[in-house]
């Protein structure tokens, strides 16, 4: 509904994006970094309409899904994750893979907007678990473009996995690149 807004809206900022998501493939976790901004949300959000893929979840901090905007979050295809004790959060989403025939789900790898050395696991383990592609997507604030990588299949080789996947992210500046990988 709001997909020719966004087009405007990407067109006059100069924003463009580069790549695109898997047609045949079902269901897929989508791994967005660097997540160094409030603005990523809102990107990605006119990104997912802009490539017709609406039907695409997220996960959220649980602090988001309260009121008074809970409802919005919802709407927009989130999922509230707490993640102050162990509950298992990378089942929860596995069985959430498995319940559905199609499912995708977009998450921030990094969990956080600070900065980190390192990516955190779950998003890997969750692909792993529900046996489904990683999408690597990028935000490259310094050029102005999304770029979908092509998917991964997580290998019993953790390390070199990683390894792939943050030589992809370090390509891409974040709006606030110091916080960046």
């Amino acid at each position: 509904m709001l997909r020719p807004l966004y087009i405007l809206i990407f067109r006059l900022s100069g924003w463009k994006i580069e790549g695109d998501f898997p047609s045949q493939t079902k269901k897929y976790v989508v791994a967005v970094a660097p997540h160094t901004s409030n603005w990523d949300f809102p990107l990605g959000v006119m990104a997912r309409s802009i490539l017709r893929r609406e039907d695409a979840h997220f996960l959220g901090k649980h602090s988001l899904f309260k009121s008074p905007f809970g409802w919005f979050f919802r709407w927009l295809g989130g999922y509230p994750v707490d993640r102050s004790s162990s509950h298992d959060v990378v089942q929860q989403v596995v069985d959430i893979f498995n319940a559905h025939e199609d499912f995708i789900l977009a998450l921030a790898p990094e969990g956080t907007r600070k900065k980190v050395d390192k990516l955190r696991t779950g998003f890997y383990y969750i692909a792993k678990g529900a046996g489904v592609p990683i999408v690597p997507v990028g935000f490259d604030f310094s050029k102005k473009r999304i770029v979908i990588g092509d998917p991964m299949l997580p290998t019993d080789h953790f390390d070199r996995d990683m390894d792939l996947l943050l030589s992809f992210y370090r390509k891409m500046k974040g709006k606030n690149p110091e916080l960046g990988l």
